[in-house]
């Protein structure tokens, strides 16, 4: 069996493929990650219920990926692959970054599951890039080399957060004020949009409804956005198309930096959920107003991925990676007993 994962800030996807079936999952589960202490707690937890051999397992997960070890930026955990690879009972264990496993995942991705938002949009050979607004901001490249295409990860979102208006300044000195130094994921996300909204309420440019000052604050960010799109209360409408306007503009960041003429990918929880939204216009004008290199956006096309399994996709890709792998290491392995060398 092949275990993949796709670890985020709020929920973990796991799955279980044979490895003569890699097109539908044997067995598939959905975990709140903030449950558990750790994710060897909520793979053990999984595999108690699934009697199994692992031979080769992949996780995507939030938070950069160093020498096998990671701290995720959203949850309490520090992971690391010596520790999985004791959990799960197996060798074959790789952590990578889920948006570059978004990256990886993007070959099995089918057409039916993209929603172009260029309509000018002519894809071209070259490297693409996938951004991934959700809890976090995440970003990763897909360099392309001949007919190859090879993702890493990075840390963009990150960045510093450059307003380009009045209004966006006083956005960033007011959540200087609350955080210090200001990264484009403290407006581009899942908190983003909680710090836009809280920015406009404060700045007193329209009514806070009750049912978000009083809500649970884990359902802050969900009601923002359902009611913008409703239009049911106009500073959730602000919130949502300043929020959309900045997603526009690092995506078009995103692209610049590395010149993604094949394509620009939108991932993650939210651009499939305010669909409609990225539709109408704000988001591709901020997207091609780079000035001078305009011409250059125009024709880059701008897809979002309406599924949300393409990191586990992703993370399969991988595993299936280190079962060939381990194969052929197998394979030049000397049988014990046997002489290195064989005669002819």
């Amino acid at each position: 069996m092949i275990l993949v994962g796709d670890v985020g800030g709020t929920k973990t996807y796991l799955a279980l493929f044979e490895q003569n079936n890699l097109e539908t999952p044997q067995v598939q589960a959905t975990l709140f990650s903030t449950r558990y202490s750790s994710l060897e707690s909520l793979v053990s937890e999984f595999l108690s219920y699934h009697k199994v051999t692992v031979e080769a397992c992949a996780f995507g997960i939030a938070g950069y990926v160093r020498d096998g070890n990671v701290t995720t930026p959203n949850l309490p955990w520090t992971v690391r692959t010596k520790n999985l690879t004791a959990a799960i009972d197996c060798e074959n264990v790789v952590l990578i970054n889920d948006v570059e496993a978004n990256a990886y995942g993007l070959e099995l991705v089918s057409e039916e599951d993209l929603i172009e938002l260029n309509p000018e949009g002519l894809a071209a050979d070259g490297n693409r890039a996938v951004i991934s607004p959700g809890t976090g901001l995440g970003q990763a490249g897909i360099f392309a080399m001949g007919r190859q295409h090879l993702p890493f990860a990075c840390e963009g979102g990150h960045t510093d957060f450059a307003p380009r208006t009045e209004l966006e300044s006083q956005l960033m000195l007011y959540l200087h004020d609350k955080f210090g130094r200001v990264s484009t994921e403290r407006v581009v996300s899942g908190m983003g949009l909680t710090n836009i909204y809280d920015f406009l309420r404060d700045a007193g440019r329209g009514t806070p409804p009750a049912e978000i000052e009083f809500g649970e604050p884990a359902d802050k960010s969900r009601l923002i956005s359902e009611m913008a799109q409703s239009g049911e209360n106009e500073l959730c409408v602000l919130a949502l198309n300043m929020f959309v306007s900045l997603l526009g503009a690092e995506a078009g960041n995103l692209a610049l930096k590395m010149m993604a003429v094949g394509g620009i990918y939108l991932g993650g929880g939210i651009p499939p959920k305010i669909i409609n939204k990225l539709k109408e216009g704000t988001f591709l004008e901020s997207f091609l107003n780079k000035g001078r290199m305009r011409p250059l956006l125009e024709k880059i096309p701008v897809k979002v991925i309406m599924t949300d399994r393409t990191a586990m996709l992703g993370a399969l890709v991988v595993a299936k990676g280190l079962l060939i792998e381990s194969g052929q290491n197998a394979k030049k392995e000397p049988v014990s007993g046997q002489s290195q060398l064989t005669s002819g």
